[in-house]
């Protein structure tokens, strides 16, 4: 396996301005699809490499139960540095599992309390509650809104922000910020990913606002109002209109032009090096992780008595 194992735990470094260029050079719906494949990916080939560092190490380890030829000399010299790297992947896996698990747990959790809370409000997509804290947010199948938050809203501005919520339904956001979020607990490298995700989801939606209110700096004044009333979501991987990503950039985005959707940008731009790079990354971190399993399998298996 050589260096090859090792790669996928620090390529995610590309990453970083790769989510710079992508947050402000992409359609928010293009950088948003790209950069959480791109995170997904990463996350998925570190984990598998940790774990073809934790075979290597535990069967290092006396008492173990794996066959006694998975810890001979010539198995432990396609990892370099195997004494270190073997026994650290076992405790960096185990991190990886309980941050997972955690955020997992919280996410469901905070959902099945919400929907809960909700059981016997009219609405099917839309509950409004009689609540003096203002806040709106969206469910994987619900927005949640306050009387406080609305009242705080002219007529216009509460027409954007059903239609922001609204899109982050369609869309599905929930998926992706939950996606990130795991990644970001598989490889802290992925932070830049995860929180660029934020943005690009939240800027996702005040452009299908816009286009659907017909008014982007109605849409810009919602979300300023939004942000001076409304408190956080109960969960960083639930969308809401102004309680994530940077306010004063998507005001900002909100009120210049509206992006332009590219199918493919050009190769020699801002927009065409975050997507080329994106893939350059994510290819050989899959590349790698991909070669060092499939090493580790034949020299396993020709270690492994019949």
């Amino acid at each position: 396996m050589g260096v090859f194992v090792l790669l996928p735990l620090v390529l995610p470094l590309t990453a970083w301005p790769v989510a710079r260029l992508a947050e402000g050079r992409l359609h928010p719906r293009t950088a948003t699809r790209l950069l959480t494949a791109m995170a997904v990916v990463m996350a998925g080939c570190s984990t598998l490499c940790l774990a073809l560092l934790m075979v290597v190490g535990t069967a290092q380890l006396p008492g173990n139960p794996l066959p006694d030829g998975w810890s001979d000399p010539e198995v432990r010299a396609a990892v370099p540095h195997d004494e270190v790297a073997g026994r650290a992947a076992i405790p960096a896996l185990a991190a990886v599992a309980v941050l997972s698990g955690r955020t997992l747990h919280r996410h469901r959790r905070v959902t099945r309390l919400a929907r809960r809370a909700l059981t016997g409000l009219p609405g099917r997509q839309v509950s409004v509650l009689p609540d003096s804290t203002p806040y709106a947010y969206a469910l994987p199948d619900r927005i949640v809104v306050t009387t406080a938050l609305l009242r705080g809203l002219t007529a216009d501005e509460r027409r954007a922000l059903f239609a922001h919520e609204r899109a982050h339904l369609v869309a599905r956001h929930h998926r992706h910020l939950l996606a990130v979020h795991l990644a970001a607990r598989a490889n802290p490298f992925l932070r830049p990913l995860r929180t660029a995700v934020v943005y690009t989801a939240e800027r996702w939606a005040d452009e299908a606002a816009a286009g659907s209110v017909g008014d982007r700096r109605t849409v810009a004044r919602a979300i300023g109002k939004a942000a001076l009333l409304s408190r956080g979501t109960p969960a960083p991987t639930l969308a809401a209109l102004a309680a994530t990503g940077p306010v004063p950039r998507r005001v900002a985005a909100l009120l210049g032009p509206a992006p332009v959707t590219r199918s493919w940008p050009a190769t020699f731009t801002a927009a065409g090096l975050a997507v080329w790079g994106a893939a350059a990354g994510t290819l050989v971190s899959a590349m790698s992780s991909a070669n060092s399993a499939v090493t580790l399998f034949l020299i396993l298996s020709a270690a492994t008595p019949l």
